[in-house]
């Protein structure tokens, strides 16, 4: 079949479209679709890359042509930090690996959960101070990061929280390594970031595998995520369960996206409140209204839908997974065009939700876009924070139930105002984060009476 390939940018001087990529990444995505409609061609070095930036081509590509695809470049290479972890595995692999983690994400199991997120944060909570400024994007790290490790490991690690938070940051600067021409050869040089990634990667090992060894020792189920990795059988294959390495991969994938991702997310979300007080009006009444002087429950997250509704906005506005990678294993057709193997198809929910045509004033925050009529009025894969298909984030559920408890517990004693003239600009990694953390003052909220 002949290649017929879409419209996008001269190639003009070679390596200038990767330049201009690595410079901002969401800007040159973003003005890609603008100028070139809803299939754009670009060069980033020695392979051609296509955004798709329709629902429809979004779902052909992680849907109804799933099997065509593999995870990128980018996520491949991270298999030298992470493993072949859930993230970055593959085919048959990874759906043995899916089906033996899959336990630990039932709703039964994710209750469990609620109330360790809960502690957490009203802990936290207890400890700042009334006018105190503080960076709140740490502070979310912190909290999420010592939840990850309770829910994951039963583990405390809270005196070893500031280590392993700059562990896993110095792992997630190897998105800027990874998507440079001769990375391979990179990373056998003995460079500042190569030498960092290892010794980050050792440190977090050994933490890991010393759980491991701890906990294979007792053979004790604490009904934490590692014993589910640890007690699992594949009933549905070959009857074995993981191996130390398989358990620190997937415990690694975990420990990362599990607590990076929600702390982002929560960390724009209370810049967006600071900026918009009738909608942090409206989060605060339900809030007082639902729960009173009372911590919040898992049984009040069905009333607290405005709360929802808030942190799907802010998930719209800033995507903790901005871009989601593929590589084609064959020669596919979307949209009238035909696409070459073994080039990269790139859907970027940050672009795509941030379309006029599904989301108006798409830079203005409106939690009322997902009320459940503006829901089913909109084409269902017009936001995808979380991907789609059988590739479709395992925790998505361990993540809601995560930020809508959080913005609750922390919401229900606290106001954040932006400190002033702190610059705010996101810095697109493998993860959404804020450049510059994100300053703010603590304003505690009058207590409410019992409801």
């Amino acid at each position: 079949m002949p290649i017929n390939l879409p419209p996008g940018p001269p190639r003009g001087i070679p390596g200038r479209q990767l330049l201009q990529f690595r410079r901002n990444p969401l800007l040159f995505l973003s003005e890609g679709a603008r100028q070139y409609g809803d299939i754009v061609r670009f060069q980033l070095g020695p392979r051609e890359l296509f955004l798709f930036n329709h629902p429809d081509y979004i779902k052909e590509i992680l849907v109804t042509q799933q099997r065509n695809f593999i995870k990128s470049m980018v996520l491949q290479r991270t298999r030298r930090v992470l493993g072949t972890g859930l993230l970055t595995s593959e085919g048959d692999y990874h759906l043995r690996q899916r089906r033996l983690a899959q336990p630990a994400f039932h709703r039964q199991r994710i209750a469990t959960y609620g109330e360790v997120m809960i502690d957490y944060a009203t802990r936290m909570g207890g400890e700042w101070q009334d006018g105190a400024t503080i960076d709140v994007h740490a502070e979310m790290m912190r909290l999420t990061l010592g939840i990850v490790a309770k829910t994951l490991f039963d583990a405390d690690v809270e005196a070893e929280a500031g280590a392993i938070g700059e562990s896993l940051s110095d792992l997630l600067q190897l998105f800027n390594l990874v998507i440079l021409p001769f990375s391979k050869l990179l990373e056998r040089l003995p460079i500042p970031s190569t030498r960092a990634m290892l010794r980050s990667r050792a440190y977090l090992d050994s933490i890991i595998y010393r759980i491991i060894r701890e906990r294979r020792k007792t053979g004790e189920d604490r009904g934490d995520f590692l014993s589910m990795l640890l007690l699992a059988q594949d009933e549905e294959g070959d009857g074995t369960g993981m191996t130390d390495t398989q358990v620190r991969d997937e415990a690694l994938t975990l420990f990362l996206a599990g607590h990076e991702t929600t702390a982002n997310a929560l960390t724009w979300t209370w810049y967006l409140l600071s900026q918009n007080p009738a909608a942090a009006a409206q989060l605060y009444a339900e809030l007082d209204r639902v729960l009173g002087a009372r911590p919040p429950t898992l049984d009040d997250l069905a009333s607290l839908q405005y709360t929802r509704m808030v942190l799907s906005e802010s998930i719209r506005m800033y995507p903790p997974a901005w871009a989601i990678g593929r590589e084609a294993l064959a020669e596919y057709s979307v949209g009238g065009y035909t696409f070459p193997a073994h080039s990269i198809a790139l859907i970027s929910p940050y672009v795509t939700q941030h379309d006029e045509r599904y989301f108006p004033q798409p830079f203005q925050f409106d939690p009322l876009r997902w009320t459940p009529a503006a829901v089913e009025a909109r084409p269902k894969y017009a936001y995808v924070p979380f991907g789609a298909g059988t590739r479709v984030c395992i925790g998505e559920q361990f993540a809601w139930m995560e930020g809508i408890l959080l913005l609750a517990a922390l919401g229900q004693r606290w106001r954040f105002q932006l400190a002033p003239e702190h610059p705010v600009q996101p810095q697109a990694l493998i993860t959404l984060r804020p450049k510059y953390g994100m300053r703010m003052r603590l304003e505690r909220r009058a207590a409410v009476g019992a409801a």
